[in-house]
């Protein structure tokens, strides 16, 4: 089984589909690290050898941030934006789309469960 950065790899994918399973490795920079590893994206993870797998190892550290390093930057980057009170900082403190969105009638993975207000009584004349 190959472990890279933390991470086991499913043993009967190929490798152009089982990398991206990896935080920080995406469908298109796949690709970049294959070439650069020098490795055939159809092979399977459990044909590697060893020095394929260092190979990955060593691409990934020297040109590549990847899993936990990665999630440190994202969420102090995250938390810089709402210590310094800015409108993204202020949304994602809220929990509500920072990209613009409208929040009216849509975002109900952000604002979560709808929280259903009773309307007013009609009172008859």
């Amino acid at each position: 089984m190959a472990r890279i950065a933390g991470i086991d790899l499913p043993r009967e994918k190929a490798v152009l589909y089982a990398l991206p399973i990896l935080y920080g490795i995406g469908k298109h920079n796949v690709h970049d690290l294959v070439e650069k590893a020098g490795l055939d994206p159809r092979k399977k993870i459990k044909d590697l050898t060893e020095a394929e797998i260092t190979r990955i190892r060593e691409v990934l550290d020297k040109d590549f941030q990847v899993e936990g390093d990665l999630r440190r930057e994202v969420n102090g980057n995250i938390r810089r934006l709402m210590e310094i009170g800015c409108y993204r900082g202020l949304r994602h403190r809220r929990g509500l789309p920072t990209r613009g969105q409208r929040t009216r009638s849509n975002a109900r993975t952000r604002k979560g469960k709808a929280k259903t207000v009773a309307g007013k009584k009609k009172t008859k004349k």
